[in-house]
């Protein structure tokens, strides 16, 4: 794996705090990891909390609950913001983006937040490769082991 590609994975595992492996043969993969990854995360000026809050703002008035739930689990799971937060940045953008998509905004920190404490009541913690699996069938319909 060259510098790039690996730097690029690296900080998809940071921004996303899972544990993705190395998917060949994908060139989406590829251009997410080596550019969205290697050359846009990467630059210095803004900080992860300040990517993050642009990120869930984006999703959310696009109405993407499924990119919201990776982001508002990765949030918390990097300690970036908190319930308490997320859920007051969903009051402040129902006000710029309307009724349904903050609402949707808020459903998902809900939903995030309950799974997280379940798993902390088991002592489990959050399951990363269930998070990974779940985003490589959101963007491949395949499951990690058949991409």
């Amino acid at each position: 794996m060259d510098e790039k590609r690996r730097a690029g994975l690296a900080k998809m595992n940071e921004v996303y705090a899972w544990d993705m492996p190395n998917i060949e043969g994908d060139p989406f993969f590829d251009l997410t990891v080596e550019h969205l990854f290697g050359a846009i995360w990467t630059r210095p000026g803004l900080s992860m909390r300040d990517k993050r809050l642009m990120t869930l703002s984006v999703v959310t008035a696009l109405g993407l609950q499924d990119l919201a739930e990776v982001q508002v689990n990765a949030a918390m799971e990097n300690d970036e913001l908190t319930e308490d937060e997320l859920k007051e940045m969903a009051v402040f953008l129902t006000h710029y983006v309307g009724f349904p998509l903050g609402s949707g905004l808020n459903g998902v920190v809900g939903r995030v937040a309950a799974k997280r404490r379940k798993a902390a009541e088991k002592g489990s913690g959050v399951d990363k490769k269930a998070n990974v699996n779940d985003a490589v069938r959101m963007h491949t319909g395949k499951d990690l082991g058949d991409a």
